[in-house]
């Protein structure tokens, strides 16, 4: 399969945006693991701002940054978002309270655990009535969400936006499923090129293949403790501006070939 990567958008420690992690990957600027930015929710309607959390936040935040400069209306845009565990904030809160003397639910708190509250708050901001998808796939989360996008893409001819996300949890949730730091990472999918093209995507499964690691061990550090921070070798690839080639962690005995093609 093929697509075109029109927009992107990256919120990460040290990574503020795409324009200053695209130096950083190109190694023209160093890597600081700064504290991450509050991720923006102005986005979002202010009802909505008040109930959701950072989770949402974060991803609603770098969809938004990958819009920017696209050209693309995000009212007609359908929708992959991926994480590998959810909101294990809220989880951990819904199962306090159950696990308490008063176990009465927030109603709030309940429809923000549920793995698509994101997809959700982002089409009530944007008023799309387009396809989303959400999707789980523990450390291979943001492989099958680019396996998914570029699918729906490539079948029926349309742009797709990709979101990945992952936060921290707190105990115990995070000895069960342990994120370093958070990451989010969106994407802008075509199916055809444009004057908003960066590069194109070659996209298909292998059997074989040791995954792309990165070279300075901080930043490795990262790309092996989020989900969505495994994308970090392809975002390298599409900041280097050149031919390249990345293996992205998949399932069990399945990895996913990416072949990144700048355009011209």
């Amino acid at each position: 399969m093929r697509v075109y990567v029109n927009g992107i958008g990256v919120l990460g420690p040290g990574l503020t945006g795409w324009l200053a992690a695209r130096l950083i990957l190109r190694g023209e600027a160093p890597y600081a693991r700064t504290e991450m930015p509050q991720a923006s929710g102005d986005f979002l309607p202010p009802v909505e701002r008040r109930r959701c959390g950072d989770t949402v936040k974060l991803a609603v935040h770098v969809g938004v940054e990958a819009l920017t400069g696209a050209g693309a209306d995000a009212e007609r845009l359908a929708t992959v978002f991926t994480s590998s565990s959810g909101n294990g904030e809220v989880l951990h809160q819904i199962c306090a309270t159950l696990a308490g003397a008063e176990r009465d639910v927030s109603p709030t708190r309940f429809h923000n655990s549920v793995h698509n509250a994101p997809a959700g708050y982002w089409s009530i901001a944007t008023k799309s009535r387009e396809p989303s998808t959400s999707l789980c796939a523990l450390d291979g989360s943001f492989a099958a969400g680019l396996l998914e996008a570029s699918l729906q893409s490539t079948a029926e001819l349309r742009a797709v936006l990709f979101v990945a996300y992952d936060k921290p949890h707190p105990e115990p949730l995070a000895a069960a499923c342990p994120v370093v730091a958070p990451f989010g990472v969106a994407l802008l999918l075509a199916d055809k090129p444009s004057a908003a093209s960066r590069a194109s995507l070659d996209v298909a499964l292998a059997r074989s293949g040791s995954e792309t690691r990165l070279a300075d061990p901080t930043i490795e550090a990262l790309r092996q403790g989020n989900s969505a921070a495994r994308s970090l070798p392809l975002l390298a690839a599409l900041a280097a501006e050149r031919d390249g080639r990345v293996t992205l962690d998949y399932l069990p005995e399945q990895r996913l070939e990416v072949v990144v093609t700048p355009c011209v």
